[in-house]
């Protein structure tokens, strides 16, 4: 995008990501992170620790016994679970409340996109952790549209569930001049995620056209159509044959294998309110 891009110049404004979630981000590329620096750094932070541990006593996770201190938190979930639910509760807390936008609407979603996209990374073999991530902020760009052009974007939403399943992005770029994925990009690149990941963003846009191929795009924009399919009540194979079936054959995606493993689309949204609070 132009420098003088209007949402470009709103993702330069944006805060500075959370210190936490940087942090978090970082570790992704280190193979020798403890678990106890893992809870240090959480507790750092009083407010996002209560949030972690209502999250991680929650039916989203269903311990089997109540969580009381981060470090039982890391030893029922596992340090993996325990630094994705962290980084949703930072990130949550890291964009604006707007007018007429739904923020717990819009974050379930994103949870359920996160959930999804690590499931759907198992099965095409890309990085699991870093779709959670991708998953979770994909649709963040959404944020700072309705932040430049919100009555464009309130046309968008009013239309929204009157189109097909995956028509959104299309419809954004008709309307506004910009998709989400392309904006989120842009954010992800002011709050220095790693290139991949912000060219993912870019990719998920229209993953087919993308040169070269990103498969972590790709499995972000059917993560998209998953979450899509879910809420309008339909099945993710249905929704992804109606909506990228090109892709899917693109990818060879086991669409069996994927139902078997998809988590129950109220367990995969649950949650959000305890993240926002």
């Amino acid at each position: 995008m132009d420098r003088q891009d209007p949402f470009l110049q709103q993702a330069a404004a944006m805060p500075a990501m959370p210190e936490v979630a940087r942090k978090l981000l970082k570790s992704f590329d280190r193979d020798d992170l403890a678990i106890g620096e893992l809870t240090h750094l959480i507790g750092q932070d009083q407010t996002l620790s209560a949030k972690v541990l209502r999250m991680a006593n929650s039916a989203r996770y269903a311990p089997t016994r109540t969580i009381a201190v981060l470090s039982d938190a890391a030893a029922c979930l596992g340090m993996r679970t325990l630094r994705d639910l962290t980084l949703s509760a930072s990130m949550t807390g890291a964009f604006p409340s707007l007018p007429g936008f739904d923020r717990l609407v819009f974050w379930r979603d994103n949870l359920a996109n996160a959930a999804y996209a690590q499931t759907l990374a198992r099965g095409l073999d890309a990085d699991p952790d870093v779709a959670y991530l991708g998953g979770l902020m994909l649709r963040t760009g959404q944020v700072l549209m309705a932040m430049v052009v919100p009555q464009a974007m309130a046309e968008v939403a009013r239309h929204h569930l009157d189109m097909d399943v995956d028509t959104r992005i299309g419809f954004e770029q008709s309307i506004v001049g910009r998709s989400h994925p392309t904006v989120t990009a842009a954010l992800a690149r002011h709050w220095q995620f790693p290139e991949a990941l912000a060219s993912a963003f870019e990719a998920a846009a229209e993953p087919l056209a993308a040169r070269p191929f990103c498969r972590l795009g790709a499995v972000l924009r059917l993560a998209s159509v998953v979450t899509e399919s879910r809420d309008r009540g339909l099945s993710a194979s249905a929704g992804l044959l109606a909506a990228q079936p090109e892709l899917v054959e693109h990818l060879q995606l086991d669409l069996e294998w994927l139902e078997t493993h998809l988590p129950a689309h109220a367990l995969a949204t649950a949650g959000a309110d305890m993240l926002m609070n």
